[in-house]
C-alpha cells in the first residue's frame, strides 16, 4: 500500500501518522507539503493528520482546506481514493466539503486529552472491516463537538455512515458521533487518534488493528 501524509503549518501528528503507516505497510509514506499542487502517482491512501493547521485561525481547518494541495486531495477522493482525516484532519475534510456537518467547541468549553473508549458503529468500510466491536484510541481536541442538522444525522445513520461513536461522550457530539464516512465510504473523518495508540509505550495498541485492518482490506480488495 502506497500512502501519503499531508503536512500543513501547525500539523503535529504527521510524524506519528507516518510511523504508524510505515509499521503497517512496511514502507515509508510519502510526505506531501501543503503548497504542493500535485500528488505522487500510484497512491492508495492519503492521510490528513492532526494538529493545529494555521493556528486554527478563522475556524479549525478552514485555511488548510483551501491550501493548494487540497484540490488534488479532493480530486483523489472523488475518483474513489481512500482518504483518512484524523482530528484536525477531520476538521479539514469537513471544511473541504468531503464530509458533512461541522466540528464545534467542546460542550465543556475545555480541551480534552485522554484515552477514549469507542464503539465501532459499522464494519462496512476499508477502515473498519478489520476491527472488533470496540476500540480505545487517544483524543486530544478543543473543537471536536460534531453537529449536523436533523436531515444529515438521519442520512448518516440510515446509510450506515457513522464509523465510530463515543462510550461516554467527552465533547457533546450529537448521537455520540466520533467518526463518519463519505457517501462512497472511501473517506473517513474521525476525532480520535489511532496513530497515538500504536505502541505499548504510548499506552495502548488498539491503533495497530486499525492500520493493519486497513492494509488487509486493500490487499484483498
Amino acid at each position: 500500500m502506497k500512502a501519503a501524509v499531508i503536512t500543513f503549518p501547525g500539523s503535529n501528528c504527521d510524524r506519528d501518522m507516518r510511523v504508524a503507516l510505515e509499521r503497517a505497510t512496511g514502507q515509508a509514506p510519502v510526505s506531501v507539503w501543503h503548497k504542493d499542487t500535485t500528488l505522487p502517482d500510484g497512491l492508495d491512501l492519503i492521510a490528513v493528520p492532526g494538529g493545529f493547521s494555521f493556528g486554527d485561525y478563522l475556524r479549525c481547518g478552514a485555511i488548510a482546506a483551501r491550501a493548494p494541495v487540497m484540490n488534488a486531495v479532493v480530486d483523489f477522493a472523488l475518483r474513489g481514493g481512500l482518504v483518512l482525516g484524523v482530528c484536525n484532519g477531520f476538521q479539514i475534510l469537513i471544511e473541504a466539503g468531503l464530509l458533512p456537518g461541522a466540528l464545534m467547541r467542546n460542550s465543556g468549553l475545555k480541551y480534552v486529552c485522554k484515552s477514549q473508549a469507542l464503539n465501532v458503529a459499522t464494519h462496512d468500510s476499508a477502515f473498519t472491516a478489520g476491527l472488533g466491536d470496540t476500540a480505545t484510541y487517544a483524543i486530544a481536541h478543543h473543537d471536536g463537538n460534531f453537529i449536523a442538522d436533523d436531515e444529515t444525522l438521519a442520512r448518516l445513520t440510515g446509510e450506515d455512515r457513522v464509523a465510530f461513536t463515543y462510550q461516554g461522550n467527552p465533547n457533546g457530539s450529537l448521537n455520540d458521533i466520533a467518526g463518519i464516512l463519505s457517501e462512497n465510504r472511501r473517506v473517513l473523518g474521525m476525532m480520535p487518534h489511532p496513530e497515538r495508540m500504536n505502541d505499548p509505550a504510548l499506552g495502548g495498541t488498539d491503533g495497530e488493528a486499525f492500520f493493519d485492518g486497513l492494509v488487509a482490506s486493500l490487499q484483498t480488495a
